[in-house]
């Protein structure tokens, strides 16, 4: 007898749990149906574009009036929009629901150097993305990476340098990144990757800068800020800014 109400007791706390645990479903169902049917996007709204319209950027997030907003991948968005426009270097995604879409362009490549072979001018970002291609002789207005060769370029792809230049692509990556986080890229005339023993510039159209390889970039930048900053380097002064060493050596054009 007392076997048989165990029994009972036991059915019951099965039936129970399995009780529970389907309302649970159910509950989590008709939350997931609401979700679908009603947070759909009706408005895209866009901030802080500048290279690209709004409507160009809509375009490129593969986002439709009527998708789910809930479920929308805010890391796909970001990553539709960065492939089909490779000067946007930096989204902001966020949902406003129930229906808005907010996308905001918090950076885009603003001083891309150009990199010419045969026949074209491949744009690179300080990030080391190609965002553009244009004939040679429309990139006059650009920086110049020249002492090396690309490796079939192509629009919206990071950079690869041929094999026998492989060793310096590190090195231009860090100095594009270390000028361009100093805010002083705009002022590279051109990088020079010839020679294996120096990584050289020419800058501010007035010197020449001189630097090891395997350098930390970012001092070296601030090594050169600060001597361009110097109340000894007058604005009609040329020369070379040895960067070689420790100590800065500014090396003055005399004539």
């Amino acid at each position: 007898m007392a076997r048989r109400r165990h029994s009972n007791r036991r059915r019951r706390g099965s039936f129970g749990f399995l009780y529970k645990l389907l309302s649970t479903l159910v509950i989590c169902g008709v939350i997931v149906a609401a979700l679908t049917l009603f947070f759909r996007v009706d408005t895209i709204v866009v901030t802080g574009e500048e290279k690209y319209t709004a409507e160009e950027i809509i375009a490129a997030t593969g986002v439709e009036r009527g998708d789910n907003l809930f479920l929308l991948n805010k890391r796909d968005v970001d990553s539709s929009i960065k492939k089909a426009l490779p000067y946007v270097e930096d989204t902001r995604i966020n949902k406003k629901l129930p229906d808005v879409l907010l996308v905001e362009i918090v950076k885009e490549c603003r001083t891309p150097l150009a990199v010419v072979q045969d026949g074209s001018a491949w744009l690179v970002s300080a990030r080391g993305m190609i965002v553009e291609q244009l004939p040679a002789a429309e990139a006059s207005a650009c920086g110049v990476i020249d002492g090396c060769k690309l490796l079939s370029p192509s629009v919206g792809t990071p950079i690869a340098l041929a094999t026998e230049y492989a060793s310096q692509q590190s090195d231009l990556l860090a100095l594009l990144t270390a000028l361009d986080e100093a805010g002083m890229l705009d002022q590279v005339d051109s990088i020079h990757l010839d020679d294996l023993s120096i990584l050289s510039m020419d800058y501010a159209g007035r010197f020449r800068v001189e630097m090891p390889y395997h350098a930390d970039y970012a001092l070296k930048v601030k090594a050169l800020r600060q001597t361009l900053e110097h109340e000894l380097v007058q604005d009609n002064m040329t020369g070379t800014i040895d960067l070689m060493q420790e100590e800065v050596y500014l090396r003055q054009n005399m004539g």
